[in-house]
């Protein structure tokens, strides 16, 4: 096929079913009817061939390569796909070439698709940037993986970003209904009989990937063997046998997402917490300790001394796991887990944390109070490195000094809260502060 060029096959027995059904225009297109729907920006641009710089990012077998299809049937100048598995910063250059001349000796426009654009390292996508700028193309990019962490950001900020959702099994469904009811580019013209529970298996097992359903869908009406009157029936034995639950891929998005659901879990959810720890080991194989070490930052950041033991627990669950190894240290881990979650929380250490960030910014360079110095050498006292009053000394262990710079001396950087152990802190703080002893 020509590098330029963007079309089917012309054979259409060739073509497996889901290429055959894929949407000619917006009316046959399935979901995000958050960016596609009547009304919509991207919908409008489309219709009136105004398409600008683009992304989409989702799931598999959500649309993307279908939207960039449909727009290519609409737009008036040159549409190119590329892959950028196997396109090269030349290929990319001849496309940037061929759209110089064609603006500048009949003022059509030139639109590259992209897909699978997190596959282009950062040099590739370099050479788009200019090209971008100047309005030579117009660019669309297709991608599975979070464009922050794959786009360069400043070819993601001269585009528009489109999130494309997960389809459901009610889009899966509506696909296949209509597969099987096209004579012409569907199964339709197979005497074909599809039991409800058969449909409805796939679509699950499909997880919203159309192609995935149809590819299915394809497979088992070609491998069933005819009843006697010439039907093929598509049994729930048969989806079973056509499609497989589908394995997770752990890319580095993904990992992120998860690990971030997990923190975020710990301070409000025991069964997420846990949900999402188990889901990440066992299902996307990440390594525990991942987890172990968000799970001890998140007893002091989410927890603090609202209950101190939380951090003893993390540890040890993380001592387990050295000397036990996985799977037998699930149950510790779990149980750390369940510790923190189930705790008082109190983000009182990253507080106090960042408020001593901004009195750096405002007393850049301090000066250390004189009867707080070094005063364990002789001439310390000429110096005036004295009077440093020893809290033992006094009752209750404490007594009133500046410890503070001058310029701080009156902050209050760490707060205890009224949650868990930092109440008795907070009453204690009190004391100090308003008794005139501290």
């Amino acid at each position: 096929m020509d590098l330029f060029t963007y079309s089917a096959e012309a054979s259409g027995e060739n073509r497996l079913l889901a290429d055959r059904m894929r949407p000619r225009d917006l009316s046959e297109y399935i979901g995000q009817e958050h960016i596609v729907g009547p009304g919509k920006l991207l919908r409008r641009a489309i219709e009136a061939d105004q398409v600008s710089s683009i992304l989409l990012y989702g799931p598999p077998g959500t649309g993307k390569t279908t939207l960039a299809h449909i727009i290519s049937k609409r737009t008036s100048g040159e549409f190119v796909k590329l892959n950028a598995v196997d396109a090269t910063v030349k290929d990319v250059r001849e496309v940037i070439d061929r759209a110089q001349q064609a603006k500048a000796m009949y003022g059509t426009k030139t639109t590259l698709f992209l897909d699978e654009v997190h596959r282009f390292n950062s040099a590739r996508q370099d050479a788009l940037l200019p090209a971008v700028e100047q309005g030579i193309i117009i660019f669309i990019g297709a991608t599975t993986e979070n464009p922050f962490h794959h786009v360069n950001g400043a070819l993601l900020s001269r585009s528009t970003l489109f999130q494309l959702e997960p389809l459901t099994a009610e889009h899966a469904l509506l696909a296949m209904r209509r597969a099987l009811a096209d004579q012409e580019r569907g199964l339709g013209a197979l005497p074909i009989q599809a039991d409800e529970e058969a449909l409805a298996h796939i679509a699950r097992m499909a997880g919203g990937d159309i192609r995935r359903a149809l590819n299915a869908l394809e497979l088992a009406a070609l491998t069933t063997p005819p009843e006697t009157d010439g039907t093929i029936r598509l049994t729930l034995e048969v989806a079973e046998e056509s499609i497989r639950r589908p394995l997770v891929k752990a890319d580095p998005s993904t990992q992120y997402d998860v690990l971030s659901a997990f923190h975020k879990s710990v301070r409000g959810s025991s069964d997420a917490a846990l949900y999402w720890f188990l889901y990440a080991v066992e299902k996307l194989g990440m390594d525990p300790m991942t987890f172990l070490r968000r799970l001890i930052v998140a007893c002091s950041e989410d927890i603090g001394l609202a209950n101190p033991q939380a951090m003893v627990q993390a540890v040890t669950a993380m001592d387990a796991y050295h000397k036990i190894g996985w799977p037998e240290s699930k149950y510790v881990i779990a149980q750390a887990i369940l510790f923190a979650v189930e705790s008082p929380k109190s983000n009182s250490i990253p507080l106090a944390l960042a408020r001593i960030g901004d009195a750096f910014a405002r007393v850049p360079s301090p000066e250390v109070p004189l009867h707080l110095r070094d005063a364990h050498y002789s001439g310390a006292a000429k110096l005036g490195h004295t009077g440093y009053k020893y809290p033992h000394d006094y009752p209750h262990h404490y007594v009133d000094q500046a410890y503070l710079p001058e310029p701080l001396k009156h902050e209050v950087f760490f707060e205890a809260s009224e949650q868990g152990m930092e109440e008795k802190m907070r009453i204690n703080q009190r004391k100090r502060r308003g008794g005139g002893t501290g």
